[in-house]
Protein backbone atom coordinates (compact mmCIF):
# COMPACT_ATOMS: atom_id res chain seq x y z
CA UNK A 1 0.00 0.00 0.00
CA UNK A 2 1.38 3.07 -0.94
CA UNK A 3 0.67 6.65 0.44
CA UNK A 4 1.26 10.11 0.55
CA UNK A 5 -0.06 12.36 3.03
CA UNK A 6 -0.63 16.05 2.25
CA UNK A 7 -0.71 18.43 5.08
CA UNK A 8 -2.64 22.48 4.94
CA UNK A 9 0.59 23.80 5.51
CA UNK A 10 1.78 22.19 2.82
CA UNK A 11 4.19 19.75 3.87
CA UNK A 12 4.12 16.02 2.69
CA UNK A 13 4.75 12.69 4.09
CA UNK A 14 5.06 9.30 2.31
CA UNK A 15 4.16 5.89 3.70
CA UNK A 16 4.74 2.32 2.27
CA UNK A 17 2.55 -0.30 3.89
CA UNK A 18 2.60 2.18 7.11
CA UNK A 19 6.17 2.73 7.23
CA UNK A 20 7.58 5.89 6.68
CA UNK A 21 9.95 6.80 3.79
CA UNK A 22 10.64 9.21 1.35
CA UNK A 23 8.87 10.92 -1.66
CA UNK A 24 11.43 9.62 -4.11
CA UNK A 25 11.59 6.26 -3.04
CA UNK A 26 7.30 5.88 -3.46
CA UNK A 27 7.86 7.32 -7.31
CA UNK A 28 10.44 4.63 -7.64
CA UNK A 29 8.54 1.95 -6.02
CA UNK A 30 4.98 3.32 -7.90
CA UNK A 31 6.91 3.44 -11.05
CA UNK A 32 7.06 -0.37 -10.73
CA UNK A 33 3.78 -1.00 -9.59
CA UNK A 34 1.61 1.21 -12.55
CA UNK A 35 1.40 3.41 -16.11
CA UNK A 36 -0.54 6.25 -15.94
CA UNK A 37 -1.37 7.68 -19.51
CA UNK A 38 -3.32 10.79 -19.51
CA UNK A 39 -3.68 14.37 -21.17
CA UNK A 40 -0.30 15.02 -20.21
CA UNK A 41 1.65 12.56 -18.95
CA UNK A 42 2.15 8.97 -20.05
CA UNK A 43 4.34 7.40 -17.22
CA UNK A 44 6.71 4.49 -18.50
CA UNK A 45 5.96 4.39 -21.99
CA UNK A 46 7.64 7.62 -22.68
CA UNK A 47 11.22 6.97 -20.96
CA UNK A 48 13.14 5.70 -23.78
CA UNK A 49 14.64 3.63 -20.81
CA UNK A 50 12.08 1.37 -21.06
CA UNK A 51 11.62 0.28 -24.47
CA UNK A 52 14.65 -1.62 -24.73
CA UNK A 53 13.02 -4.31 -22.13
CA UNK A 54 9.49 -4.12 -23.25
CA UNK A 55 11.14 -4.97 -27.19
CA UNK A 56 12.75 -7.88 -25.67
CA UNK A 57 9.55 -8.76 -23.84
CA UNK A 58 6.85 -8.42 -26.96
CA UNK A 59 10.03 -10.57 -28.99
CA UNK A 60 11.02 -13.19 -26.41
CA UNK A 61 14.47 -12.30 -27.08
CA UNK A 62 17.09 -14.52 -25.43
CA UNK A 63 19.43 -12.37 -23.37
CA UNK A 64 21.53 -15.37 -21.91
CA UNK A 65 24.42 -15.46 -24.63
CA UNK A 66 25.17 -12.10 -24.82
CA UNK A 67 24.76 -12.29 -20.80
CA UNK A 68 27.55 -14.91 -20.80
CA UNK A 69 29.98 -13.17 -23.48
CA UNK A 70 29.39 -9.85 -21.38
CA UNK A 71 30.14 -11.47 -18.57
CA UNK A 72 33.91 -13.26 -20.22
CA UNK A 73 34.72 -10.46 -22.00
CA UNK A 74 34.70 -8.21 -18.78
CA UNK A 75 36.89 -10.50 -17.16
CA UNK A 76 39.55 -11.12 -19.61
CA UNK A 77 39.64 -6.64 -19.86
CA UNK A 78 40.02 -6.99 -16.15
CA UNK A 79 42.93 -9.49 -15.94
CA UNK A 80 44.59 -7.95 -19.07
CA UNK A 81 44.36 -4.52 -17.50
CA UNK A 82 46.04 -6.51 -14.47
CA UNK A 83 48.96 -7.65 -16.21
CA UNK A 84 49.22 -4.40 -18.08
CA UNK A 85 49.63 -2.39 -14.63
CA UNK A 86 52.25 -4.92 -13.66
CA UNK A 87 53.93 -4.87 -16.29
CA UNK A 88 54.03 -0.68 -16.15
CA UNK A 89 55.62 -0.90 -12.63
CA UNK A 90 57.50 -3.70 -13.78
CA UNK A 91 60.85 -1.55 -14.50
CA UNK A 92 61.55 0.22 -11.30
CA UNK A 93 60.36 -3.09 -9.56
CA UNK A 94 62.75 -5.07 -11.31
CA UNK A 95 65.67 -2.88 -10.45
CA UNK A 96 64.79 -2.98 -6.74
CA UNK A 97 64.40 -6.90 -6.59
CA UNK A 98 67.22 -7.51 -8.59
CA UNK A 99 69.43 -5.52 -6.03
CA UNK A 100 67.86 -7.02 -3.15
CA UNK A 101 68.00 -10.67 -4.97
CA UNK A 102 72.03 -10.37 -5.75
CA UNK A 103 72.41 -9.59 -1.96
CA UNK A 104 70.93 -12.17 -0.54
CA UNK A 105 72.42 -14.83 -3.38
CA UNK A 106 75.69 -13.46 -1.99
CA UNK A 107 74.85 -13.91 1.57
CA UNK A 108 73.47 -17.18 0.87
CA UNK A 109 70.91 -17.49 4.14
CA UNK A 110 70.17 -20.61 4.86
CA UNK A 111 66.88 -22.56 7.22
CA UNK A 112 68.11 -22.41 10.82
CA UNK A 113 71.49 -20.69 10.42
CA UNK A 114 70.81 -17.52 12.85
CA UNK A 115 70.54 -20.30 15.56
CA UNK A 116 73.57 -22.48 14.36
CA UNK A 117 75.51 -19.53 14.70
CA UNK A 118 74.22 -18.15 17.68
CA UNK A 119 75.14 -21.32 19.61
CA UNK A 120 78.55 -21.85 17.88
CA UNK A 121 79.29 -18.30 19.27
CA UNK A 122 78.93 -18.81 22.46
CA UNK A 123 80.22 -22.07 22.48
CA UNK A 124 83.43 -20.32 20.58
CA UNK A 125 83.40 -17.51 23.17
CA UNK A 126 84.01 -20.03 26.26
CA UNK A 127 86.31 -22.72 24.61
CA UNK A 128 88.45 -19.57 24.11
CA UNK A 129 88.76 -18.99 28.19
CA UNK A 130 88.78 -22.85 28.87
CA UNK A 131 91.88 -23.06 26.62
CA UNK A 132 93.61 -19.65 28.15
CA UNK A 133 93.26 -21.62 31.38
CA UNK A 134 94.59 -25.34 30.21
CA UNK A 135 97.49 -22.93 28.74
CA UNK A 136 98.18 -21.81 31.96
CA UNK A 137 98.21 -24.85 33.75
CA UNK A 138 100.42 -26.37 31.36
CA UNK A 139 102.67 -23.26 32.24
CA UNK A 140 102.56 -24.13 35.57
CA UNK A 141 103.21 -27.56 35.36
CA UNK A 142 106.33 -26.82 33.84
CA UNK A 143 105.80 -29.38 31.12
CA UNK A 144 108.73 -30.73 29.29
CA UNK A 145 111.09 -28.90 32.14
CA UNK A 146 109.57 -30.73 35.16
CA UNK A 147 109.93 -34.17 33.44
CA UNK A 148 113.46 -33.50 32.44
CA UNK A 149 114.09 -32.76 36.26
CA UNK A 150 112.52 -35.66 37.66
CA UNK A 151 114.64 -37.47 35.27
CA UNK A 152 117.57 -36.45 36.18
CA UNK A 153 117.03 -36.95 39.88
CA UNK A 154 115.98 -40.08 38.89
CA UNK A 155 119.33 -40.76 37.31
CA UNK A 156 121.37 -39.34 40.52
CA UNK A 157 119.38 -41.41 42.91
CA UNK A 158 120.28 -44.52 40.55
CA UNK A 159 124.07 -43.61 40.94
CA UNK A 160 123.15 -43.07 44.60
CA UNK A 161 122.50 -46.76 45.17
CA UNK A 162 124.79 -48.08 42.97
CA UNK A 163 128.05 -46.55 45.00
CA UNK A 164 126.31 -47.71 48.43
CA UNK A 165 126.15 -51.18 46.62
CA UNK A 166 129.86 -51.18 45.28
CA UNK A 167 130.74 -49.73 49.28
CA UNK A 168 129.38 -53.09 50.31
CA UNK A 169 125.99 -51.73 51.88
CA UNK A 170 123.57 -54.69 53.14
CA UNK A 171 120.65 -54.60 50.47
CA UNK A 172 118.17 -55.25 53.44
CA UNK A 173 119.73 -52.36 55.41
CA UNK A 174 118.02 -48.82 56.80
CA UNK A 175 119.74 -46.71 54.05
CA UNK A 176 119.64 -49.12 51.38
CA UNK A 177 115.88 -49.50 51.71
CA UNK A 178 115.42 -46.18 51.91
CA UNK A 179 117.25 -45.26 48.67
CA UNK A 180 115.55 -47.50 46.99
CA UNK A 181 112.18 -45.69 48.12
CA UNK A 182 113.32 -42.60 46.69
CA UNK A 183 114.07 -44.23 43.45
CA UNK A 184 110.97 -45.29 42.90
CA UNK A 185 109.03 -42.23 43.74
CA UNK A 186 110.88 -40.23 41.79
CA UNK A 187 110.24 -42.93 39.06
CA UNK A 188 106.49 -42.69 39.88
CA UNK A 189 106.41 -38.87 40.12
CA UNK A 190 108.24 -39.34 36.51
CA UNK A 191 105.40 -40.88 34.55
CA UNK A 192 102.38 -39.25 36.53
CA UNK A 193 103.95 -36.29 35.28
CA UNK A 194 104.32 -37.26 31.57
CA UNK A 195 100.69 -38.72 31.99
CA UNK A 196 99.36 -34.93 33.17
CA UNK A 197 101.09 -32.80 30.11
CA UNK A 198 100.09 -35.04 27.75
CA UNK A 199 96.42 -35.07 29.30
CA UNK A 200 96.31 -31.32 29.11
CA UNK A 201 97.25 -31.27 25.47
CA UNK A 202 94.72 -34.18 24.84
CA UNK A 203 92.30 -32.13 26.33
CA UNK A 204 93.56 -28.98 24.66
CA UNK A 205 93.46 -30.78 21.27
CA UNK A 206 89.68 -32.06 21.34
CA UNK A 207 88.69 -28.42 21.65
CA UNK A 208 89.71 -28.00 17.63
CA UNK A 209 89.63 -24.17 18.30
CA UNK A 210 90.77 -22.33 15.48
CA UNK A 211 91.96 -18.42 15.98
CA UNK A 212 90.03 -16.68 13.89
CA UNK A 213 87.00 -18.90 14.17
CA UNK A 214 84.92 -16.91 16.88
CA UNK A 215 85.57 -13.60 14.44
CA UNK A 216 84.11 -15.23 11.42
CA UNK A 217 80.79 -16.60 13.13
CA UNK A 218 80.30 -13.43 14.73
CA UNK A 219 80.76 -11.80 11.37
CA UNK A 220 78.20 -14.06 9.60
CA UNK A 221 75.93 -13.58 12.35
CA UNK A 222 76.23 -10.20 12.25
CA UNK A 223 75.88 -10.17 8.41
CA UNK A 224 72.29 -11.91 8.60
CA UNK A 225 70.83 -9.88 11.11
CA UNK A 226 71.91 -6.72 9.40
CA UNK A 227 70.03 -7.70 6.07
CA UNK A 228 66.89 -8.81 8.23
CA UNK A 229 67.23 -5.55 9.45
CA UNK A 230 67.84 -3.84 5.78
CA UNK A 231 64.39 -5.78 4.41
CA UNK A 232 62.37 -4.84 7.91
CA UNK A 233 62.11 -9.34 8.68
CA UNK A 234 63.43 -11.46 10.65
CA UNK A 235 66.49 -13.10 10.21
CA UNK A 236 64.99 -16.54 9.73
CA UNK A 237 62.73 -15.50 6.62
CA UNK A 238 65.37 -14.88 4.86
CA UNK A 239 65.18 -17.37 2.76
CA UNK A 240 61.50 -17.27 2.23
CA UNK A 241 62.03 -13.19 1.09
CA UNK A 242 65.09 -15.05 -1.84
CA UNK A 243 62.94 -17.52 -3.26
CA UNK A 244 60.05 -14.61 -2.97
CA UNK A 245 62.10 -12.33 -5.12
CA UNK A 246 63.62 -14.29 -7.23
CA UNK A 247 59.78 -15.40 -8.13
CA UNK A 248 58.74 -11.97 -8.06
CA UNK A 249 61.68 -11.50 -10.75
CA UNK A 250 60.57 -14.67 -12.58
CA UNK A 251 56.81 -13.53 -13.11
CA UNK A 252 58.12 -10.03 -13.85
CA UNK A 253 60.48 -11.60 -16.77
CA UNK A 254 57.40 -13.83 -18.03
CA UNK A 255 54.47 -11.38 -17.53
CA UNK A 256 55.26 -9.95 -21.21
CA UNK A 257 54.08 -13.48 -22.60
CA UNK A 258 51.47 -13.24 -20.01
CA UNK A 259 50.02 -10.18 -21.08
CA UNK A 260 50.29 -10.74 -24.44
CA UNK A 261 48.01 -13.74 -24.13
CA UNK A 262 45.66 -12.14 -21.88
CA UNK A 263 45.31 -9.55 -24.50
CA UNK A 264 44.89 -12.13 -26.93
CA UNK A 265 41.64 -13.68 -24.91
CA UNK A 266 40.30 -10.52 -24.11
CA UNK A 267 39.88 -9.85 -27.96
CA UNK A 268 39.03 -13.19 -28.48
CA UNK A 269 36.24 -12.12 -26.29
CA UNK A 270 35.11 -8.98 -27.42
CA UNK A 271 35.18 -10.79 -30.73
CA UNK A 272 32.70 -13.44 -29.36
CA UNK A 273 30.70 -10.46 -27.06
CA UNK A 274 30.06 -7.97 -30.74
CA UNK A 275 29.10 -11.22 -32.23
CA UNK A 276 26.47 -12.55 -29.78
CA UNK A 277 25.60 -8.44 -29.62
CA UNK A 278 25.37 -8.12 -33.70
CA UNK A 279 23.06 -11.66 -33.28
CA UNK A 280 21.39 -9.96 -30.64
CA UNK A 281 20.53 -6.47 -32.61
CA UNK A 282 19.22 -8.75 -35.58
CA UNK A 283 16.64 -10.60 -33.29
CA UNK A 284 15.79 -7.44 -31.81
CA UNK A 285 15.31 -5.15 -35.31
CA UNK A 286 12.95 -8.67 -36.20
CA UNK A 287 11.01 -8.17 -33.42
CA UNK A 288 11.00 -4.06 -33.87
CA UNK A 289 9.44 -4.58 -37.61
CA UNK A 290 6.88 -6.92 -35.77
CA UNK A 291 5.82 -4.97 -33.09
CA UNK A 292 5.31 -2.21 -35.55
CA UNK A 293 3.14 -3.91 -37.44
CA UNK A 294 1.15 -5.39 -34.61
CA UNK A 295 0.64 -1.53 -32.85
CA UNK A 296 -0.10 -0.04 -36.60
CA UNK A 297 -2.79 -2.84 -37.05
CA UNK A 298 -4.34 -1.11 -33.92
CA UNK A 299 -3.62 2.51 -35.12
CA UNK A 300 -6.74 2.40 -37.29
CA UNK A 301 -9.62 1.27 -35.23
CA UNK A 302 -8.36 3.87 -33.15
CA UNK A 303 -9.09 6.92 -35.58
CA UNK A 304 -5.07 6.96 -36.12
CA UNK A 305 -5.15 5.52 -39.65
CA UNK A 306 -2.90 8.12 -41.18
CA UNK A 307 -0.17 7.73 -38.29
CA UNK A 308 2.86 5.25 -38.76
CA UNK A 309 4.78 3.83 -35.55
CA UNK A 310 8.11 2.21 -35.88
CA UNK A 311 11.11 0.76 -32.89
CA UNK A 312 14.15 2.34 -33.67
CA UNK A 313 17.34 -0.05 -32.91
CA UNK A 314 20.06 1.99 -33.16
CA UNK A 315 24.15 1.15 -32.20
CA UNK A 316 25.70 2.26 -28.85
CA UNK A 317 29.15 3.14 -28.73
CA UNK A 318 31.64 0.34 -27.66
CA UNK A 319 32.33 1.63 -23.97
CA UNK A 320 28.40 1.38 -23.33
CA UNK A 321 28.32 -2.34 -23.74
CA UNK A 322 26.55 -4.23 -21.51
CA UNK A 323 24.95 -7.73 -20.49
CA UNK A 324 22.10 -6.36 -22.12
CA UNK A 325 23.74 -5.93 -25.41
CA UNK A 326 24.83 -2.36 -27.43
CA UNK A 327 21.46 -1.59 -28.88
CA UNK A 328 19.84 1.64 -28.19
CA UNK A 329 15.67 0.82 -28.23
CA UNK A 330 13.38 3.95 -28.48
CA UNK A 331 9.79 3.69 -30.35
CA UNK A 332 8.94 6.42 -32.55
CA UNK A 333 5.79 8.02 -34.43
CA UNK A 334 5.03 9.73 -37.46
CA UNK A 335 1.30 11.38 -37.04
CA UNK A 336 0.66 12.44 -40.70
CA UNK A 337 1.83 10.88 -44.40
CA UNK A 338 5.41 12.17 -45.24
CA UNK A 339 6.40 14.14 -41.34
CA UNK A 340 9.67 12.53 -40.14
CA UNK A 341 9.44 10.16 -37.06
CA UNK A 342 10.13 11.37 -33.95
CA UNK A 343 9.34 10.46 -29.94
CA UNK A 344 5.88 10.18 -29.32
CA UNK A 345 5.48 12.42 -26.48
CA UNK A 346 7.12 15.35 -29.01
CA UNK A 347 4.61 14.67 -32.17
CA UNK A 348 1.32 13.73 -30.83
CA UNK A 349 -1.32 15.70 -28.77
CA UNK A 350 -2.58 14.84 -25.57
CA UNK A 351 -5.48 12.96 -26.87
CA UNK A 352 -3.05 10.88 -29.76
CA UNK A 353 -0.47 10.01 -26.89
CA UNK A 354 -3.25 8.20 -24.91
CA UNK A 355 -4.24 6.34 -27.91
CA UNK A 356 -0.57 5.49 -29.51
CA UNK A 357 -0.34 3.83 -25.81
CA UNK A 358 -3.22 2.05 -25.94
CA UNK A 359 -2.17 0.90 -29.06
CA UNK A 360 0.95 0.17 -27.80
CA UNK A 361 0.18 -1.69 -25.07
CA UNK A 362 -2.83 -3.72 -26.73
CA UNK A 363 -0.43 -5.00 -29.17
CA UNK A 364 1.97 -5.95 -26.64
CA UNK A 365 -0.29 -7.70 -24.39
CA UNK A 366 -0.74 -10.07 -27.58
CA UNK A 367 2.46 -11.22 -27.55
CA UNK A 368 4.65 -10.26 -24.39
CA UNK A 369 3.21 -9.76 -20.94
CA UNK A 370 3.93 -5.97 -21.47
CA UNK A 371 1.75 -4.55 -18.79
CA UNK A 372 2.36 -2.87 -14.93
CA UNK A 373 -0.27 -4.51 -12.53
CA UNK A 374 -2.23 -1.49 -12.54
CA UNK A 375 -2.54 0.91 -15.59
CA UNK A 376 -4.63 4.15 -15.42
CA UNK A 377 -5.71 5.76 -18.48
CA UNK A 378 -7.56 8.99 -18.16
CA UNK A 379 -9.62 10.27 -21.01
CA UNK A 380 -7.83 8.13 -23.35
CA UNK A 381 -11.40 8.27 -25.67
CA UNK A 382 -11.18 12.48 -25.66
CA UNK A 383 -12.26 13.50 -29.24
CA UNK A 384 -13.52 10.01 -30.44
CA UNK A 385 -17.04 8.84 -30.19
CA UNK A 386 -18.96 5.53 -32.04
CA UNK A 387 -16.80 2.85 -33.56
CA UNK A 388 -13.32 4.49 -32.80
CA UNK A 389 -15.05 4.41 -28.68
CA UNK A 390 -16.31 1.24 -29.04
CA UNK A 391 -12.32 0.07 -30.69
CA UNK A 392 -11.03 1.92 -27.39
CA UNK A 393 -13.36 0.09 -24.70
CA UNK A 394 -12.58 -3.00 -26.76
CA UNK A 395 -8.70 -2.62 -26.10
CA UNK A 396 -9.15 -1.49 -22.50
CA UNK A 397 -10.77 -4.57 -21.73
CA UNK A 398 -8.28 -7.08 -23.23
CA UNK A 399 -5.93 -4.97 -21.30
CA UNK A 400 -7.41 -6.02 -18.01
CA UNK A 401 -7.47 -9.48 -18.82
CA UNK A 402 -4.06 -9.22 -17.73
CA UNK A 403 -3.75 -6.48 -15.16
CA UNK A 404 -5.75 -4.01 -13.23
CA UNK A 405 -6.83 -1.08 -15.45
CA UNK A 406 -8.81 2.09 -14.06
CA UNK A 407 -10.35 4.95 -16.91
CA UNK A 408 -11.48 7.93 -16.65
CA UNK A 409 -13.87 8.85 -19.42
CA UNK A 410 -16.89 10.16 -21.01
CA UNK A 411 -17.72 7.81 -23.53
CA UNK A 412 -20.40 5.45 -22.65
CA UNK A 413 -18.93 3.10 -25.19
CA UNK A 414 -15.63 2.98 -22.86
CA UNK A 415 -17.21 2.92 -19.49
CA UNK A 416 -19.79 -0.20 -20.63
CA UNK A 417 -16.98 -2.37 -20.91
CA UNK A 418 -16.12 -1.77 -17.39
CA UNK A 419 -16.88 -4.71 -14.75
CA UNK A 420 -17.15 -1.87 -12.58
CA UNK A 421 -18.12 1.34 -12.45
CA UNK A 422 -17.94 4.92 -10.09
CA UNK A 423 -18.92 8.40 -10.58
CA UNK A 424 -17.15 11.27 -9.78
CA UNK A 425 -18.71 14.12 -8.74
CA UNK A 426 -17.91 17.68 -7.20
CA UNK A 427 -19.76 19.76 -5.45
CA UNK A 428 -18.99 22.74 -2.51
CA UNK A 429 -19.40 26.31 -2.01
CA UNK A 430 -17.30 30.18 -2.59
CA UNK A 431 -14.95 28.37 -0.01
CA UNK A 432 -14.57 24.91 -0.37
CA UNK A 433 -14.83 22.18 -2.79
CA UNK A 434 -15.45 18.19 -1.98
CA UNK A 435 -15.13 15.37 -4.64
CA UNK A 436 -17.22 13.10 -4.58
CA UNK A 437 -16.33 9.11 -5.66
CA UNK A 438 -19.28 6.83 -5.11
CA UNK A 439 -19.86 3.07 -6.39
CA UNK A 440 -22.57 2.46 -8.50
CA UNK A 441 -24.54 -0.87 -8.31
CA UNK A 442 -26.15 -2.18 -11.82
CA UNK A 443 -28.79 0.07 -11.82
CA UNK A 444 -26.95 2.79 -11.27
CA UNK A 445 -24.54 2.27 -13.62
CA UNK A 446 -27.02 1.66 -16.33
CA UNK A 447 -28.64 5.18 -15.40
CA UNK A 448 -25.07 6.46 -15.57
CA UNK A 449 -24.62 5.01 -19.19
CA UNK A 450 -27.99 5.95 -20.37
CA UNK A 451 -26.87 9.89 -18.90
CA UNK A 452 -23.82 9.81 -20.72
CA UNK A 453 -25.67 8.82 -24.04
CA UNK A 454 -28.64 11.40 -23.70
CA UNK A 455 -27.32 14.44 -21.71
CA UNK A 456 -29.04 15.85 -18.90
CA UNK A 457 -32.68 14.15 -19.42
CA UNK A 458 -32.18 10.85 -19.46
CA UNK A 459 -34.80 8.63 -21.82
CA UNK A 460 -35.99 5.34 -22.25
CA UNK A 461 -34.39 5.42 -25.89
CA UNK A 462 -30.62 6.21 -23.89
CA UNK A 463 -31.80 3.18 -21.20
CA UNK A 464 -32.37 0.60 -24.12
CA UNK A 465 -28.83 1.67 -25.38
CA UNK A 466 -27.11 1.57 -22.42
CA UNK A 467 -28.27 -2.00 -21.66
CA UNK A 468 -27.36 -3.10 -25.28
CA UNK A 469 -24.19 -1.48 -24.46
CA UNK A 470 -23.33 -3.24 -21.33
CA UNK A 471 -24.57 -6.52 -22.99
Amino acid sequence: MLRRQLSADGRSRAFVNDQATSVGVLKDLGALLLEVHGQHETVGLLDPRTHRGLLDVFGSVALSAVASAWSGWRAAREAAAALRDLSQRAADETEELTLRLSELDRLDPREGEETALAEERALLGSAEKTLADIATARDVLGGDALSGKLASAYRALERARERAVQAGAPAEGLAMTRLIAACEAVDRALVEAQEATAAIDAAADSFEFQPDQLDKTEERLFALRAMGRKLNIAVELLPAARADFASRLQAIETSSEALRAAEEEATAAREAYLFAANALTAQRRAAGDSLALAVEAELAPLKLEKARFRVAVAELDEDRAGPLGLDKVSFEISTNPGAPFGPMEAIASGGELARFALALKAALAGRGDGAQPLMIFDEVDQGVGGAVADAVGLRLKRLADKAQVLVVTHSAQVAARADAHWRISKAGDDTSTRTRVEPLSPAQREEEIARMLSGAEVTEAARAAARALIG
